[in-house]
């Protein structure tokens, strides 16, 4: 199995993961902003594994679609993993993990990013 494959396959079971976890685990602990935020961070975290793995699925790999696979992999741990850490923050430290509110957004453009770098990988395939 190649080693994209192997990425794709961790995210997913951790996205299952921590969705049931959020879902049952957290529910006692978080209130409805936190479970919203968590869930929106479980949201992004599926959706994107599905890119991921159709560009580690195809044969032809190029700069590009390696670029869009790695732009989605940074937007993962960048967006959903900084809004999975501010939404439990309170249950291991509180304020001392504000600092990474601000990765948030940087995670948001490195998905846009991928999906940009997709649309100029599909004028390259015509």
């Amino acid at each position: 199995m190649n080693n994209k494959i192997k990425i794709v396959a961790i995210l997913g079971a951790l996205a299952v993961g921590i969705g049931a976890f959020g879902a049952h685990g957290l529910k006692p602990f978080l209130d409805a902003n936190q479970t919203e935020t968590f869930k929106t961070a479980t949201l992004y975290h599926f959706v994107h594994i599905m890119p991921m793995l159709l560009l580690a699925l195809w044969t032809k790999e190029s700069k590009v679609t390696k670029l869009s696979f790695y732009l989605f992999l940074a937007g993962i741990l960048c967006f959903s993993g900084s809004l999975y850490m501010l939404s439990t923050k309170h249950l291991y430290g509180g304020d001392v993990w504000n600092f990474v509110g601000p990765i948030t957004p940087i995670g948001g453009v490195l998905f846009i990013a991928g999906w940009l770098n997709l649309l100029r990988w599909s004028e390259k395939i015509k």
